[in-house]
């Protein structure tokens, strides 16, 4: 037998009360009271309690500041000793940009987001963005010197650096978000020019809403849309969100969570329950319902029961230092080629060099890599691209298994087509959209155990963004190359990142030293592996 818990009931008609905003205003005052009878210990104890329940209820109501979303919630409390979730990048530019230049720029532009103007102030029931009254550019905008050794080149130094500001948390205090130039920087290439760190919370946006700044950032790049202005039924919305939490069934939660990403998926879901909204949109009855349903079954039976990878040396608990690698461009037009040649997509050719250079890698090692695979967590966008200035996340993932011990490249490159066809109308990035919702209402406990369902069966977290076709130029100066590189949570120890940008594409991994204390090893495989698939490919027979 279900019990149903009763919603709250609305007000009697004229009194003008609110039964919740009732309880909160006489919440503080009942609890002052019987705090005054205890012991000064115990009253002391209540009194941070007491403290701590009035910062959440203030936050569920949107009294202070706004609300954050529960996917970046989760995002937020995700960090760990082992992972921080920053998303890092790196620009080199040419001829170098002054310090006071930089500032400007990011006065102008980049605080145009309220999010970078913002700290985050957490509670018993999530968080919620706050005006930095106190903003301070010089805190965020860093210029420093880039420390090297004795025969080390720049570059190198430049990525120890990347490294090594990759696991130093972000000052809760102010908005999470910092960059730091190094004014004077020369490349491997020997042109004098600067160079730009990138660290951003994963809570503030994802992978592809970062390029929606990043192009309001360079030269001739245009200000953010500015907000529609809220509507005065801000409590309302706030008492239907606790209604919905706590109230709701589990899967009408699940399913107002897809519908933020705006998916046709979700709208699918939805229809489910009812079949009436279906007929009308033309969802053709039970046929229909029954795939998606059967889909979405499929799909969350195939999550919750994935296999273990393989048991290599990239998979193991995680230390407290990372290192950071990454590879000069490879023309975009010559990996074009290469797909329109084996009828495969630009992603299967690139994910099968990935492929190659773990597997390359490990035979480095002295390790036998045939017949093993590994499981890279990839990101899927589920935002319509015109709202990606909106930042937060919105995007799913889907567990894509690498063949790394597949060694004929030809062959590597057709099973990932393979593998990457069969995950096409998945409903997977939804769900793992949906459980990040979900976990974003946990305490952080409850929070780790269910997100490390995906870590303790993952090796990577793989991400490949399409970045502007053109260089750009930011305060006048050509940015000659960029490279980001997504965290890792739980105890996933490698991170694969894909750029294209400016007709390259560029190949980045970051990694835990106690897993993989040589990340540049597997970047140096990268390149003799796509230049291997481009050689086998002209030597294919072809019809006339």
């Amino acid at each position: 037998m279900v019990t149903r818990i009763p919603a709250p009931s609305k007000a009697a008609p004229g009194n003008g009360q609110n039964p919740l905003r009732k309880v909160r205003d006489q919440a503080p005052e009942v609890a002052r009271k019987a705090a005054q009878a205890l012991p000064p210990a115990a009253r002391k104890a209540a009194t941070v309690v007491q403290k701590n329940v009035r910062r959440a209820a203030t936050g569920m109501l949107g009294l202070s500041g706004e609300r954050m979303s529960k996917v970046d919630t989760a995002w937020l409390r995700m960090d760990s000793s082992s992972n921080l979730m920053m998303i890092n990048g790196v620009w080199t530019l040419s001829p170098g940009i002054t310090w006071e230049a930089l500032c400007e720029r990011v006065q102008q532009r980049l605080l145009q987001y309220p999010r970078f103007r913002q700290r985050v102030v957490e509670d018993a029931a999530g968080a919620t963005w706050v005006e930095d009254k106190g903003f301070d550019i010089a805190a965020h905008v860093l210029r420093e010197k880039l420390p090297h050794q004795k025969g080390q080149s720049m570059q190198r130094a430049l990525q120890d650096r990347v490294g090594e500001l990759a696991m130093q948390p972000l000052d809760t205090r102010r908005p999470l978000w910092q960059m730091h130039l190094i004014e004077d920087f020369v490349g491997d290439d020997g042109a004098k020019g600067s160079a730009l760190i990138v660290r951003i919370h994963h809570c503030i946006a994802d992978g592809i809403a970062l390029i929606s700044v990043t192009m309001s950032l360079v030269d001739g790049g245009s200000e953010p849309p500015k907000r529609k202005a809220r509507a005065d039924k801000e409590a309302a919305t706030a008492e239907d969100w606790i209604a919905d939490t706590l109230i709701k069934p589990f899967t009408g939660l699940t399913v107002k969570a897809l519908d933020l990403a705006g998916d046709s998926a979700a709208k699918s879901l939805q229809m489910l329950g009812d079949p009436e909204k279906a007929m009308q949109h033309g969802l053709s009855g039970t046929a229909d319902m029954a795939r998606v349903a059967y889909q979405l079954v499929s799909d969350a039976a195939a999550l919750a029961l994935m296999p273990d990878d393989s048991p290599t040396r990239l998979k193991g608990r995680p230390g407290s230092a990372k290192r950071v690698a990454w590879c000069p461009p490879i023309p975009l037009e010559e990996v074009k080629a290469i797909g329109k040649a084996l009828n495969c997509s630009i992603n299967d050719v690139l994910l099968s060099c990935v492929a190659g250079a773990i597997g390359g890698y490990l035979r480095s090692q002295g390790d036998d890599p045939t017949g093993q695979e590994i499981r890279a967590m990839i990101p899927v966008n589920l935002r319509p691209m015109e709202e990606a200035w909106k930042l937060g996340n919105r995007f799913g993932l889907v567990p894509l298994v690498l063949p790394i011990g597949v060694a004929n490249p030809i062959e590597r490159v057709y099973e990932v087509r393979r593998r990457m066809n069969a995950l096409k109308g998945s409903t997977q990035p939804i769900l793992a959209f949906a459980m990040l919702a979900v976990a974003g209402l946990m305490i952080k406990p409850a929070q780790d155990a269910l997100l490390n369902l995906f870590g303790r069966k993952t090796t990577a977290v793989m991400t490949n963004v399409p970045g502007p076709k053109e260089q750009l130029t930011l305060c006048g100066s050509r940015v000659t190359q960029c490279m980001f590189w997504v965290p890792q949570s739980g105890d996933i120890g490698l991170g694969v990142s894909i750029l294209s940008y400016g007709g390259g594409v560029q190949f980045g991994v970051i990694t835990d030293t106690t897993l993989c204390p040589e990340p540049q090893l597997i970047i140096d495989a990268f390149a003799p592996e796509f230049d291997q698939l481009s050689l086998l490919t002209l030597m294919l027979p072809w019809g006339e």
